[in-house]
Order: structure tokens, then C-alpha cells, then sequence
């Protein structure tokens, strides 16, 4: 059993940055790759950003990439989203998972984080 615990989120002004955490317990983190989705009021969950269990690839949605940094410390069994040139249609709430594939689809992607809230004022 993985417990993924999120923090990092807040209230931003659009173009600033935000950087998310995910701490997991209950088993090493470097057992699976991980990924970033996040989930807009009315809308479906959408897939952000993943990464290899050894952080050696990476894989972003279209509008995260080039604005978006996903990495991880297996030391410190923690993942990061490094969020920059933040906009109104990034305010979401967040959720780190993982997943024993390197997969951009959810149903790909077991345990689950609660999620910390994105909001991007204009």
C-alpha cells in the first residue's frame, strides 16, 4: 500500500510559479514511475506530467510543456511539479500518482494522492 500525500498549492497571480510536492509513505516511491493529472470544476481529470521510476524520461501534455518541470528524489521518496508562467486555465486541483507503466492515460495509474488546489487569479 502507497500513501501519496500532496502539498504546494496556493493562490497564485497569473505568470507566477508554483512548485507541488507529493511524499509517499508506506513504500519506496522508486518501485513505480509517477505522474501529475489534475481535475477542473465540470471538467474531466487530465493528464499533466509523467515520469520514469528513475527520473531518466519525462512526458508533459501539451500545455504543460515548456512551462512545467516534473522530477523526483527517490531519497526523499518525493515527487515535484515545478509549475511556471502560471495562467487561469491551470487553477485545478492537482493529484501525484503512480503507475507501472510510463503512461499518459489515468486508468493506467493505481494509487492516488488527495490533492492540493491550483488557483491562478488573472
Amino acid at each position: 500500500q502507497v500513501q501519496l500525500v500532496e502539498s504546494g498549492g496556493g493562490l497564485v497571480q497569473a505568470g507566477g510559479s508554483l512548485r507541488l510536492s507529493c511524499a509517499g509513505s508506506g513504500r519506496s516511491l522508486s518501485n513505480y514511475n509517477m505522474g501529475w493529472f489534475r481535475q477542473a470544476p465540470g471538467k474531466e481529470r487530465e493528464f499533466v506530467a509523467a515520469i520514469t521510476w528513475s527520473g531518466t524520461s519525462t512526458d508533459y501534455a501539451p500545455s504543460a510543456r515548456g512551462r512545467f518541470t516534473i522530477s523526483r528524489d527517490n531519497a526523499k521518496n518525493t515527487l515535484y511539479l515545478q509549475m511556471n508562467r502560471l495562467n487561469s486555465d491551470d487553477t485545478a486541483v492537482y493529484y501525484c500518482t503512480t503507475s507501472s507503466y510510463f503512461s499518459t492515460s489515468a486508468r493506467d495509474y493505481n494509487y492516488w494522492g488527495q490533492g492540493t488546489q491550483v488557483t491562478v487569479s488573472s
